[in-house]
């Protein structure tokens, strides 16, 4: 076969070309019958191919952490048994709603036996929480610096949770109070605010609020 063999050759009529030619040519065929099967088949293949190889690193990944959760299982499950345990003893520091009046009177005793008077009180309105309420309390008392100092450590030791909040001091107007232990008299006014644990009742009823959402 030369060179003017394919110069000459009529694809019309291949069947009668020399025998190198139509080999050639169906060499040829063949070699663009691969090319275009690669194209329209291994190409995709290889594309669905890469696909599942990073599927295949995501699954593994997952896998690792899960097996590391699994292994850490027991360490988690104590943790979280201390944090109920935890949980629950600081619910026992909020009353209930029949507990308030017995708190608020506490809270007052605290300030007479310190020496103080009481010249506010005043409970406010409650704001609830998820499974409390919080109650602010306004209060203003005179007494002495320290009788002042030593009522509000007495609040902090108290078996249920009392914060103060807005404190203000002032002399007093008159300087001194009849019966107080020192020359140094303060009005002192602040907010209390104690905290109460909401009933079976009341979280059922905010939960529902909750799940209907802000009025619009």
């Amino acid at each position: 076969m030369n060179l003017s063999d394919l110069n000459n050759l009529d694809l019309r009529d291949i069947v009668s070309a020399p025998a190198p030619v139509r080999a050639l040519v169906l060499v040829l065929l063949f070699a663009a019958i691969l090319v275009l099967g690669w194209y329209f088949f291994l190409a995709d293949a290889l594309t669905q191919l890469e696909a599942k190889r990073q599927e295949e690193e995501t699954l593994r990944a997952s896998y690792a952490s899960k097996k590391a959760q699994a292994f850490h299982y027991d360490t988690y499950k104590r943790r979280l048994a201390e944090i109920e345990k935890s949980l629950a003893s600081m619910l026992r520091q909020l009353p209930d709603r029949s507990e308030m009046d017995a708190l608020l009177t506490d809270i007052n005793q605290v300030g007479v036996g310190r020496g103080l008077s009481f010249e506010l009180f005043k409970p406010g309105a409650e704001t609830p929480a998820d499974f409390y309420a919080t109650l602010p309390v306004d209060i203003k008392v005179v007494g002495g610096y320290h009788d002042i100092g030593g009522f509000v450590s007495d609040l902090a030791k108290l078996p249920r949770i009392v914060t103060l909040h807005d404190i203000a001091l002032a002399p007093a107007k008159e300087g001194a109070k009849e019966g107080a232990k020192e020359s140094v008299v303060l009005n002192m006014s602040a907010r209390l605010q104690t905290y109460r644990y909401l009933d079976d009742a009341e979280m059922a009823a905010r939960k529902k609020s909750n799940q209907k959402g802000p009025k619009k």
